[in-house]
C-alpha cells in the first residue's frame, strides 16, 4: 500500500540551488545573487515542479533537496 497524498500535504524540502543568473529570469529575492552563491529554497511538496522549472529559466543548477524535516547525521 502507498501511501496517498492529498491538497492538504504539507511536507516541505528545501533545494540547494548554484548558478541562479538573476539576468535571465525576473525574481522576487530581496537580495542580489552572485552566479556562484548557493542559495537554499524551501519549497512545499505540491509545488516541487513549478520550482524545478523557475530554477532551469534563471539558469540554475539543483545541486540537493532534502526533506526539511530530516534529521543531519550526528558529526564524528
Amino acid at each position: 500500500m502507498t501511501p496517498s497524498t492529498s491538497t492538504t500535504d504539507t511536507r516541505f524540502f528545501v533545494y540547494e540551488v548554484s548558478g541562479l543568473n538573476q539576468y535571465k529570469q525576473p525574481t522576487n529575492f530581496n537580495y542580489s545573487l552572485r552566479p556562484m552563491d548557493n542559495v537554499f529554497i524551501q519549497v512545499p511538496y505540491n509545488r516541487m515542479n513549478e520550482q524545478m522549472r523557475s530554477i532551469a529559466r534563471m539558469g540554475g543548477t539543483i545541486v540537493n533537496i532534502r526533506p526539511l524535516n530530516e534529521n543531519l547525521p550526528a558529526s564524528e
